[in-house]
């Protein structure tokens, strides 16, 4: 495999492209290997690689966190939910808890979990009492959870669900007319459940070249050696370069779950705001399974106008690809893996916690700054 990755880099730099270049990777799980791999390093130095809004942690709305929080504290259930979300902060006074971890730490029974087989099994070991999935995520997650659902949950396993589609966040930057990419790497897991054709309006709608790439250094090499050849040749399409598992038209029964499951509907991202037809929601059938309609009081939906990012924190800038996280004016300073201020440092999907974590410690926004003050 390091031999492969090897040649895929040489064929790269034999493409003699010397304009600069952005390429957005769209998963969090890219950007780890990228970071882990150290591929900015290797690749030629016209060619930036942008993280894009890949990280569903990121991304959850402040009211979907501060609702599990709530129920959590204040019915008698057990909240279970990925690891990650344990840790994201919402907009709170400080006596408050900011956080599902605080929640816990103040007495509420919440667990961290790493699958929805492991919520069946939580309902299943005491049918007397409710449990809570706070289920966020993409579609690679999400399609589990319809599972679940589908294949018939505990009548005690209720959902709280935050599940996002990736791509009309992509949608919504190009639609912008400022994307701030010439070329985009799409996420491999996401293309394996849902089809490559999803990306498809990349090309046909903007004419931007694409590729679907797994986690691997040979396969993120091979996507960025395939839309650079692209742009050099002014031969646009998808293409990918993840073929030994992602086929045409995805998982088809994956996907029939989730069509039976949920319907798609507008959704809040947070710091970003509403994007059309970016999330599920549960089908009326599986109504009594809906954690909002079993506790209506705690949809919150003045938290809306309050879920921005921390202040200070330009987590929403970096989701977009606008800036780089060691551009925040708060990464390393305020805003580090053991006392996260925003979202995108919490996760091992966050582009703030990939950077930190891979050594990158410099502040370049605190740099900017001394600079512009002659410090």
């Amino acid at each position: 495999m390091a031999q492969r990755a090897a040649d895929w880099l040489e064929e790269l730099k034999g493409l003699g492209i010397d304009r600069p270049l952005r390429i957005m990777n769209v998963c969090g799980g890219h950007e780890r290997s990228i970071s882990i791999a150290g591929l900015r390093s290797v690749i030629p130095d016209n060619v930036e690689l942008v993280p894009g809004p890949g990280c569903p942690v990121c991304i959850c709305p402040e009211e979907d966190v501060y609702e599990a929080i709530q129920i959590a504290l204040n019915e008698d259930v057990t909240l279970v939910a990925f690891g990650d979300m344990l840790r994201v902060p919402v907009n709170v006074p400080k006596s408050e808890p900011r956080s599902l971890e605080q929640a816990k730490a103040a007495g509420a029974d919440i667990r961290p979990i790493a699958s929805p087989t492991e919520a069946v099994r939580t309902a299943n070991a005491d049918p007397s009492r409710l449990v809570v999935f706070f289920a966020a995520g993409f579609e690679t997650t999400t399609a589990p959870v319809a599972s679940m659902l589908a294949e018939g949950a505990p009548d005690n396993l209720l959902v709280l669900l935050s599940g996002r589609l990736t791509w009309p966040a992509v949608a919504m930057l190009l639609d912008s007319g400022t994307p701030g990419f010439d070329a985009l790497v799409a996420p491999g897991h996401v293309a394996t459940v849902m089809g490559p054709e999803e990306w498809e309006f990349v090309v046909e709608d903007h004419d931007i070249p694409a590729a679907v790439a797994g986690f691997t250094p040979d396969s993120l090499l091979a996507a960025m050696y395939s839309v650079m050849r692209q742009l050099r040749d002014g031969r646009h399409f998808l293409d990918n370069c993840y073929a030994q598992v992602v086929r045409p038209g995805g998982n088809a029964e994956a996907r029939r779950q989730i069509d039976q499951v949920m319907d798609v509907v507008d959704a809040n991202w947070r710091g970003i705001g509403i994007i059309p037809k970016s999330g599920y929601a549960l089908r009326e059938a599986y109504a009594a399974h809906d954690a909002r309609l079993r506790f209506e009081s705690y949809a919150d939906n003045s938290r809306k106008r309050v879920g921005e990012m921390p202040p200070g924190c330009d987590c929403a800038q970096v989701v977009l690809g606008k800036i780089y996280p060691n551009q925040c004016r708060l990464y390393g300073l305020a805003c580090t893996p053991r006392k996260p201020i925003g979202p995108c440092m919490v996760s091992d999907e966050g582009a703030c916690r990939i950077w930190w974590s891979s050594g990158m410690r410099d502040n370049e926004w605190e740099g900017r700054k001394k600079d512009a003050v002659g410090g």
